[in-house]
């Protein structure tokens, strides 16, 4: 009775065993550290409203109950991933009224934006748009997959601060040519040259913790770091890896003040800049550094994401272990 018992509680074990869910990390122990400084694009899927005009008297983008950030997705019964198709369903309207279906806070939505002819031009009312690009800091490239994460934090349509949905993307190249440095109360910014035509890899996704894609270039696989678990995250010296001159990527020092895992946005590590160069160059942290790697040690913790903007001497970072996960999903 006693093996009986025993089998059948060998064979929960083993099923049990078998099914319960595991979670198993792909992303490698260690892998490269970024820091280049690149340009991208992203083309949304569907069209952002990024504002209204007034035609005559009236704001028909407004009477039709539209506001920004909200995405059109249909025209008419007909798709609409570009402007061009918008403009296609205008032109082949045979009426004054566009029937819409939009997308606000990922809930379909309808509604009727009546089309004006003003001057022999067809007028909407709205001003739209299918498409961002900017630029950033690469954060790193997992040298098994060459998957790679970059900005530590998502990218948003500047007017309505709508996060862009991917349809597709590109990073490129980019030549940093000056740097407007920040100071108390305004972030400066990296200004940089894109070079379209030299293309490191496409964008798949786009989200609170980073852009990723895959890598298209080849890795140098000499400058590998190991990937820091947040227990091995420590106050104190730490540096940052960064473009601040055309295509130079240096090592700045910082210290890092505050850990905080329980954070969900990209704000998990506090840090101040220390190095008298950066300081002397830029001021502290300005626009364009987002995703410089962290690295303190031999190990990648994460990736610089915002600055201070009473204080640019400091940002703040989210944890390399975020964006990689991120990255395999």
């Amino acid at each position: 009775m006693f093996f009986k018992k025993l089998k059948s509680f060998i064979a929960i074990f083993l099923i049990a065993t078998f099914i319960m869910p595991q979670s198993i990390l792909a992303y490698s122990k260690y892998i490269v550290a970024g820091g280049e400084n690149i340009g991208l694009q992203i083309n949304n899927n569907g069209i952002i409203v990024a504002g209204f005009y007034k035609v005559g008297n009236i704001y028909p983008g407004k009477e039709s109950s539209l506001q920004t950030g909200d995405t059109i997705i249909e025209a008419n019964g007909s798709n609409v991933y570009s402007i061009d198709d918008f403009i296609t369903a205008i032109k082949n309207c045979n009426d004054q009224n566009l029937k819409l279906v939009y997308l606000r806070n990922n809930i379909k939505e309808t509604t009727t934006l009546n089309l004006i002819l003003d001057d022999g031009v067809v007028k909407t009312g709205l001003y739209v748009k299918d498409m961002v690009s900017g630029i950033g800091t690469l954060t790193f490239i997992d040298p098994s997959t060459k998957l790679y994460g970059a900005l530590g934090h998502e990218v948003l349509e500047s007017q309505s601060g709508t996060m862009i949905n991917v349809k597709d993307g590109k990073i490129y190249n980019s030549t940093v040519t000056s740097i407007d440095k920040s100071t108390r109360g305004d972030p400066g910014a990296k200004n940089a040259n894109v070079d379209s035509n030299d293309i490191y890899g496409n964008i798949i996704k786009n989200s609170t913790s980073g852009v990723f894609g895959k890598y298209s270039k080849e890795i140098d696989k000499n400058n590998l770091y190991e990937v820091a678990d947040y227990k091995d995250i420590k106050t104190g010296p730490a540096k940052i890896i960064t473009v601040l001159n055309k295509n130079e990527k240096k090592e700045y020092d910082i210290n890092i003040l505050q850990v905080n895992n329980n954070r969900k946005d990209n704000k998990n590590i506090l840090f101040e800049v220390t190095d008298k160069e950066l300081i002397n160059l830029t001021g502290g942290i300005v626009q364009g550094m987002s995703g410089s790697p962290i690295i303190q040690g031999n190990k990648i913790i994460g990736a610089v994401t915002n600055v201070v903007v009473n204080n640019p001497k400091k940002g703040y970072g989210i944890l390399i272990t975020s964006m990689l996960e991120e990255a395999e999903n």
